[in-house]
């Protein structure tokens, strides 16, 4: 049996989108801690669990393909997996998408350690009718343990556990696929070699076999003289051997999937035809965000009863102890107002997500991204840097931090450049204000058009970069990517996305937008002679007067609004706070609330309609992303000069689109 009390450190490693994730927080529960890779930004979760009389430190790695090195990812992953360490490796697969997943397998097998491979999704494979062979399959996987697992439904977590246990006794399976005399016998060589260079080295027969595909990195790290054993590179041959291997595997394993895969296929006829595939995205976004709309509004009511209650409560509650009317003011007008005025948000951010949720879980946001290959490549960018742009829809700090997935630094920065134009979930009580206010019956619309005016952008603008720097080169870094088989969501998996989004999004209320609404009450009620009792005369107005001129030629020229263009920089929804503040509204999505802010409006400008309104959106949509978002930026470009650059490239643009949208519009309409 195994020593009392061991440590075992174990690697979940798999191909993105398999449930690796999912499961290790099956397995390791709350017990889990999450930093950086040394010497690298990517994102290391380590947890721990107990079985057996055994404790077992999980890393979750990097989701990755294969251990070939392009992205940093891979690296990352690559280098954890063969660190001596590591007593085992977990291996991920989805067990719906065999094929896909079995090549990593093969190359995880080749290291030379314990390898498990857990069979997840394993609910997914029933519900679609298919069956796989589990006697077959560890046969001829070298006869490693291979466990049926739900990482959704978490079971077969004990048996996994078990599994890696005792496999840690047993050592490594033997070889599992040969390559044939002539590769074989310079693997046998090359092997030879590195133990002679490096005695103490583990994974020599996979070391060997990088060497003969001319593996830059092994080449660079384990050097020795390989000249008269390799005259060229065999990286093609053992690919097309492991992928026949793989062909055999599922010809023997898998049962009735043919109905299923001819199912996806007749769908993505349609969501993926190179000229209707683009519209019907925009077509379903469009209908996300009516529901958005719709159903949120009739939603929020009950926020805006409690917000007007906590109000009054507290009021009355300060007025009875006594407090100084500055205090009653700071915590009435200023903190209620401005944070409670985004908690009433709540039901369109809820409902978003879910639809984002519901998009992703079902396998269709792949789709979305093969769609828009085609058009990325002519704008000099990979289609992956669309995958990033995806994530933009949510949060611009998890999206700048995806770029690490493209190969070279010039496609990170531009990608980095361009991912803020896609409007994150932050901006979106801006749209349903303004699109409430100014264009009653159309909200939607409105809203939705701004996603597709920053993809647009965007877009746009890695095509004039891409035209300026005259590259005439073809882009190599093709779009790989899985397009799983539909599947109906899984309501856990939306469930702890929604409360994920929902939880960070109250976290920003309560820190960054609580803040920053004491510093706009403050800014609004203080000037050059101390406390002021007409916000007219305060620093705000002072700061805001002096930026007028600058926002005149796009139709916003008030100082209210400069002042929260500035304050949307620390986060986007402290625009829609501090418009409550500035006017002294309680609750800036009410009916009574985005009344009374058009009744200030047109008493500051009278002229002020839908196309300011609207050239307001634009700019909010296109200029600086919030603080967090440009550390990300400086963080994961290491540079400050490029960091300055787009800031000053997106005020640029910003103020230009909102001239332009104000000129034109002021024109027309």
């Amino acid at each position: 049996m195994t020593e009392k009390n061991k440590t075992i450190k174990v690697a979940f490693v798999g191909n993105p989108n398999c449930g690796k994730t999912t499961l290790f927080n099956a397995v390791t529960g709350s017990r889990l801690k999450v930093a950086n890779w040394p010497g690298v930004t990517v994102e290391k979760k380590e947890g721990a669990a107990e079985y057996e009389d055994c404790s077992l430190t999980i890393i979750d790695t990097p989701g990755i393909y294969s251990l070939t090195c392009y992205t940093i990812e891979e690296k990352v992953t690559r280098q954890c997996v063969m660190d001596d360490e590591i007593d085992a490796i977990v291996n991920v697969v989805d067990a719906s998408s065999l094929e896909r997943n079995l090549y990593l397998t093969l190359q995880l097998l080749e290291l030379g350690k314990p390898v498990i491979l857990a069979l997840n999704m394993m609910d997914i494979v029933e519900e679609r009718g298919m069956e796989i062979d589990l006697h077959r399959l560890p046969e001829m996987l070298g006869g490693i343990p291979v466990v049926p697992v739900s990482a959704a439904r978490r079971t077969g977590l004990g048996i996994l556990l078990h599994a890696v246990i005792h496999h840690c006794e047993e050592g490594a399976a033997g070889n599992v696929l040969t390559y044939g005399e002539e590769i074989e016998h310079k693997i046998a060589k090359l092997e030879v070699m590195m133990q002679a260079r490096f005695p103490n080295h583990s994974c020599v027969r996979w070391h060997a076999i990088k060497l003969l595909e001319n593996d830059e990195d092994v080449r660079n790290e384990h050097p020795i003289s390989i000249m008269n054993v390799v005259e060229k590179s065999y990286e093609k041959e053992i690919i097309q051997q492991k992928y026949a291997y793989i062909e055999m595997i599922v010809r023997e394993v898998l049962f009735h999937k043919e109905k299923k895969a001819a199912f996806t296929d007749k769908i993505d006829r349609i969501l993926t035809h190179p000229v209707w595939g683009v519209p019907i995205f925009l077509l379903i976004m469009c209908v996300v965000f009516l529901m958005t709309f719709l159903v949120g509004d009739f939603l929020k009511a009950g926020f805006e009863h409690a917000l007007g209650w906590l109000s009054g409560q507290a009021e009355g509650f300060l007025l009875f102890v006594g407090c100084a009317p500055w205090l009653i003011s700071l915590i009435v007008d200023g903190i209620i107002a401005g944070v409670g005025g985004i908690l009433t948000f709540i039901p369109n951010i809820v409902i978003l997500f879910f639809a984002l949720a519901m998009l992703e879980d079902s396998g269709y946001m792949s789709r979305v991204a093969y769609v828009m290959d085609t058009i990325m490549g002519r704008a000099g960018l990979s289609g992956k840097a669309f995958l990033p742009m995806i994530l933009g829809f949510g949060c611009s700090v998890p999206a700048i931090m995806a770029t690490r997935a493209l190969e070279t630094e010039r496609d990170r920065r531009k990608t980095m450049l361009i991912t803020p134009f896609m409007s994150c979930s932050a901006r979106l009580p801006i749209y349903v204000l303004f699109s409430d206010m100014f264009f009653p019956g159309y909200a939607h619309l409105a809203a939705f058009s701004m996603y597709a005016i920053g993809m647009g952008v965007a877009i746009l603008t890695a095509l004039l970069m891409h035209r300026w720097e005259k590259s005439k080169e073809t882009v190599s870094d093709c779009l790989l990517i899985e397009l799983p088989e539909y599947k109906r969501p899984n309501g856990r998996t939306i469930g702890i996305y929604v409360w994920t989004k929902l939880k960070d999004y109250l976290e920003k209320a309560g820190t960054t937008i609580f803040v920053a609404s004491i510093i706009i009450w403050f800014v609004l009620n203080f000037g050059m002679h101390g406390m002021v009792s007409d916000p007219a005369d305060s620093f705000g107005a002072m700061i805001g007067r002096g930026l007028m001129p600058v926002l005149a030629p796009a139709g916003l020229d008030m100082w209210q609004i400069a002042v929260a263009l500035i304050s949307g920089i620390s986060a986007k929804e402290v625009v829609v706070s501090s418009f409550a503040v500035l006017f002294g509204v309680m609750n800036a999505n009410s009916e009574a609330g985005m009344a009374a802010i058009i009744g200030h409006i047109h008493m500051q400008n009278p002229a002020f309609g839908p196309v300011n309104a609207y050239a307001l959106m634009v700019f909010c949509l296109l200029y600086v992303p919030c603080a967090a978002t440009i550390g990300t930026v400086k963080k994961e470009s290491a540079s400050w000069k490029f960091t300055i650059q787009m800031v000053i490239f997106q005020l640029v643009l910003a103020w230009a689109a909102a001239v332009l949208v104000f000129q034109i519009g002021s024109r027309l309409f």
